[in-house]
């Protein structure tokens, strides 16, 4: 279908400094097997795993250790063959604690693999079990369990599938090298997708910031007739769900609803790699994509890791933390959670680990609220971030129940466009976590 420049965008987003110059040009390194890893059993959005393994156990990498909990739960692969040492409390990525299994490896490069399936002729129910049980979870942040998406209520009438290749954080670059790398298993993972759902239009929304990467999927997809790539404007958070929608295809989806409600499954471009890889080579998902950056790192890279590895020997292995490094972040610096602890582990939808130097961090002293509005201009949601971070602190939850705060989706251009410096998306953060809970308790009450 070919190339289209979209003349749609969204009201509000940001320019922040995309400083992808650092990893852009490097393609992946295969980071060799760690020692030992840590396996959360809450990887997705969702109910935790079920551990089916005890201290003692071998295990096989590609082995289940963990099944899933109920419909919206994955299971979890052991990412190396080793011993199960303990399941233990561990510190995690997500900044709370999880329950994890902790494996110690042997050198082996054995895999437990599935059968593999001819793209062209697996059947949309095949895709959607292999999905499964794969475990694959989405890489665009949320890590929602794929097959729950390719698996709409009947009453959804889905149209449209969209890859999202914005990639609009900073510093990242690991979709951009998936879309200069693996070009075809990008197409293919796009098509098994479409096929799963029914769908006979499909479309790669990339931001106009990311030229080779178009040219690349442009030769890929000359000979499809159903799948076009849309160019989109260089904005933050353009890659966010509704945002895209938006820009990509001119349909708004509206508050408290989902894409699916317009019509439209958008998923991310390590996800289609992760569907064919699945399909196509009968793997599991053990792996995970991850650009190391920021100018606190010594030797910036892009990496696939075993789910599971510390921090701390992805940090090492990319020649450690600069004297200057003030700041770990894993995801981009904008949405990413700060880190404490290194032994907390890679898992399935990490997609990469910035470092920053205190020249890279706004660290300016919080003051009052100038009462300037920019907040409320950049917040793509129409939301009034000001507002609701104050409800918050006031522990008025109820009128920011009211004005919105569960809509929020953390995105930080309110924080960002702050000239007071207050962590606006934080309090929200707060007040939504606080609101949802009042809300858990309302329904079972």
């Amino acid at each position: 279908m070919g190339i289209f420049k979209s003349a749609q965008s969204f009201k509000g987003g940001v320019h922040p400094k995309e400083y992808k110059g650092l990893t852009e040009n490097l393609p992946f390194e295969i980071m060799p097997n760690p020692l030992q890893i840590i396996l959360p059993l809450t990887q997705h959005l969702g109910k935790p795993a079920k551990p089916v393994v005890q201290k003692g156990d071998e295990v096989k990498a590609g082995m289940v250790v963990a099944e899933p909990d109920g419909f919206i739960s994955s299971p979890v692969h052991s990412s190396v063959s080793g011993k199960v040492s303990k399941i233990f409390v561990n510190a995690n990525v997500s900044g709370f604690p999880k329950e994890s299994i902790l494996v110690d490896a042997i050198d082996t490069n054995e895999l437990v693999k599935m059968v593999e399936l001819n793209p062209e002729e697996v059947t949309p129910e095949e895709i959607r079990e292999r999905v499964k049980a794969a475990g694959i979870v989405g890489q665009g942040g949320a890590a929602f369990p794929t097959f729950v998406k390719l698996t709409p209520p009947p009453d959804k009438k889905i149209d449209y599938v969209i890859l999202n290749g914005c990639e609009c954080e900073p510093y990242l670059t690991r979709d951009y090298r998936y879309m200069l790398e693996r070009t075809d298993s990008v197409v293919t993972g796009l098509r098994l997708i479409m096929k799963a759902l029914g769908v006979e239009r499909g479309g790669i929304g990339i931001e106009d910031n990311k030229p080779k990467a178009i040219e690349k999927i442009k030769k890929e997809i000359e000979n499809y007739t159903d799948i076009s790539i849309v160019v989109l404007k260089t904005k933050y958070p353009q890659g966010a769900e509704k945002m895209l929608i938006k820009a990509a295809i001119d349909r708004e989806v509206p508050p408290g609803r989902l894409p699916l409600d317009v019509g439209v499954v958008v998923q991310n471009i390590g996800t289609a790699v992760a569907v064919y890889d699945a399909i196509v080579k009968g793997e599991p998902q053990i792996t995970a994509a991850v650009t190391v950056s920021g100018g606190g790192i010594k030797n910036p890279k892009n990496l696939i890791v075993r789910v599971g590895t510390p921090l701390g020997d992805v940090l090492e292995y990319c020649g450690g933390l600069l004297c200057d490094a003030k700041k770990v972040i894993v995801g981009g610096p904008m949405m990413g959670v700060a880190q404490h602890d290194f032994t907390a582990p890679i898992m399935k939808a990490t997609s990469g680990i910035v470092v920053l130097t205190a020249k890279e961090i706004n660290d300016h002293k919080e003051t009052h609220c100038l009462k300037c509005g920019k907040c409320v201009d950049a917040c793509p949601l129409n939301l009034i971030p000001t507002r609701l971070a104050r409800l918050t602190q006031l522990d008025r939850l109820d009128e920011a129940e009211q004005l919105g705060v569960t809509v929020c989706m953390e995105c930080g251009t309110c924080t960002f466009t702050c000239p007071a410096n207050v962590p606006l998306v934080q309090w929200i953060r707060l007040g939504k976590q606080s609101v949802l809970q009042i809300q858990r308790e309302r329904k079972t009450a």
